[in-house]
């Protein structure tokens, strides 16, 4: 018998589906694919992080008063009592002091701010080592470079609306690297702080860009974002039964909702759990700000640190023409370094595209070390950044281990240019390194640590063939050839003839170390030989679920590779309505 509530949400779902035509919009939703794999909820988390941040920020904007005005503090903390100070670090002392849940949420703020740019940088890590980026997904990768930049301009605004001698400190450092600009650097200050620093316009047109412009941006690209990621067809690792035709995983509903779902409550717990044992940006022992005072060992935040590093690493440089002073260690650290890396970031997948050729589509994911030249350029990176965050606490290092500050410096400057290309090598090396333990596991088979003592008296290591699972993983990976020289023909224009000879030793350069991966000829030999030993069996079996076309075509997509058994294989029609683990889209 059906009750009134099921007859009320019946009439409701009929009224809705008859205007919006949303049944077959739910029934495809709920029945998409998502892969499952740990990597995956880096970007969950930066969303997760995301939402902590706005609902934390709506109830703190409720008390915050973004003015410079100056006031005399009359509030709960007693060392700043008849302190004149700013209406803007009144209003933050009010909140962390005065007002109920105020510190809890201040610090929930500022941890989750760190953890969503510290989200996005490692989820950015796990698309470039991966090659997530490639086509068709360079979108999402221009859309999560500026995600990036924009993080970190959100934060440093909003550690600077306090307007303690901290922030007002990196305010100051800001208004000399927009002067460092040539002709338009005076405009550019002028504009952003109404006048001379510090001025009394800056604390409130931060505001307004901090909690009104940024998340406005921000929204309408992660919204982009995870549109662009719905109506794609999702990325996966290698494995056995996976192939760029197919996804195997769980379905939106009821799985993948009920995950996500828990999964938010733990990053949004564990920021919580965080901000209430771990103290972070406690203003009220750095007083408010004034132009005549400097606090001792100042630091940023983390996102901001290789920015201070190339500051303070950067020779003293200037150069007076014209009446006119460009100040090199000030320009070139914070804003051309900056621009370059940015600019190469996101530019990266069209310059690889560019260089090997390769302009297909890819759903299956790289193992970084089946593409060491992109993984030594990614380690080489990093070591570049991690120098650099490392320098901007160079006075902290000093003070710490008794060392010169100088000297502390000039070992900065020394491994900025010695190291990255070093961990370019190092980590191409190993790769190569993996890659030849592969294809001799491959071929010769695993070690069992089993010693077998023959007749004769020697003694040899007896080994296992891979299983056919991980025999698939190691060996299906491509090692292209570099781009051949276009042959030359009369009436060439000279740029495209430059262009070509470049782009062959970039190609060149890629691609010049690659272990092969065994042939199918090495392949049929090993299975020979695993028979004739009667070590050969059939493969694992394994759950899959396709996505490609309801009838296999042909031998390549998992339907075929894919063991007896399993999902794929059959016709949409011949599958189970309840999927357990996997389930079709």
């Amino acid at each position: 018998m059906v009750s009134l509530q099921q007859r009320v949400a019946g009439a409701v779902g009929n009224f809705v589906d008859e205007r919006l035509g949303v049944a077959d919009f739910a029934r495809r939703t709920a029945r998409k694919v998502f892969p499952d794999h740990w990597s995956f909820m880096l970007g969950e988390v930066a969303l997760y992080s995301f939402i902590t941040l706005l609902l934390s920020g709506t109830y703190l904007a409720l008390f915050f008063k973004p003015s410079q005005g100056q006031v005399i503090y009359e509030g709960s903390y007693a060392p700043q009592h008849g302190v004149q100070m700013s209406e803007a670090y009144a209003s933050t002392l009010n909140i962390s002091f005065d007002v109920r849940g105020g510190l809890l949420i201040r610090q929930i703020h500022h941890w989750a701010a760190l953890i969503f740019v510290a989200a996005i940088v490692v989820h950015l890590l796990r698309v470039f080592f991966t090659g997530a980026f490639r086509k068709p997904r360079e979108p999402n990768w221009l859309i999560g470079t500026v995600l990036l930049i924009l993080a970190i301009v959100e934060g440093f605004a909003g550690y600077s609306l306090p307007d303690d001698l901290l922030s007002g400190t990196g305010l100051r450092i800001a208004q000399g690297v927009l002067l460092s600009i040539p002709v338009i650097g005076t405009y550019l200050a002028f504009l952003a702080f109404g006048g001379q620093f510090p001025g009394e316009d800056l604390v409130p047109r931060l505001y307004t860009v901090h909690i009104l412009l940024i998340p406005g941006v921000f929204l309408a690209l992660i919204t982009a974002h995870l549109m662009i990621v719905w109506r794609q067809q999702h990325t996966q690792y290698p494995s056995y039964g996976h192939t760029e035709t197919n996804i195997v995983g769980y379905p939106f509903l009821p799985v993948y909702v009920a995950k996500a779902g828990g999964f938010f409550f733990i990053v949004a717990g564990g920021i919580g759990l965080l901000s209430a044992l771990a103290q972070i940006n406690p203003i009220w022992l750095f007083g408010p700000y004034r132009p005549t005072d400097v606090s001792a060992g100042s630091q940023p935040d983390w996102y901001m640190g290789f920015l201070e590093g190339a500051l303070r690493l950067f020779p003293n440089m200037e150069t007076r023409a014209l009446g006119y002073t460009v100040s090199w260690n000030v320009l070139v650290p914070a804003v051309v370094i900056p621009g370059l890396l940015f600019t190469v970031l996101g530019a990266y997948p069209f310059l690889e595209q560019w260089a090997t050729g390769d302009r297909r589509s890819h759903h299956l994911l790289d193992r970084p070390r089946n593409v060491p030249t992109r993984t030594g350029l990614g380690v080489m990176a990093l070591s570049f950044y991690v120098i650099l965050l490392a320098a901007g606490a160079n006075d902290i290092l000093a003070i710490a281990f008794h060392l010169s500050i100088n000297g502390i410096t000039n070992t900065f400057r020394v491994l900025l240019l010695i190291a990255p290309p070093l961990a370019y090598q190092v980590a191409k090396r190993i790769c190569l390194g993996l890659q030849r333990r592969d294809r001799e596991t491959v071929l010769r088979g695993r070690e069992t640590g089993i010693l077998l003592r023959l007749p004769n008296g020697g003694v040899v290591e007896l080994r296992e063939p891979l299983s056919e699972t991980e025999r698939w993983l190691v060996t299906r990976y491509e090692c292209p050839r570099p781009l051949a020289l276009e042959p030359a023909t009369d009436g060439l224009p000279r740029w495209r003839a430059t262009a070509s000879k470049m782009r062959v030793k970039v190609s060149r350069f890629y691609f010049e170390d690659c272990v092969q991966p065994p042939t199918e000829e090495e392949l049929r030999e090993l299975e020979g030989r695993a028979t004739a030993d009667g070590l050969g069996g059939p493969a694992p079996p394994m759950r899959v679920s396709s996505e490609a076309a309801p009838e296999p075509v042909n031998a390549e997509p998992a339907q075929s590779a894919a063991p007896s058994g399993s999902g794929a294989g059959r016709r949409k029609d011949e599958l189970p309505d309840r999927c357990k683990d996997v389930c079709d889209e």
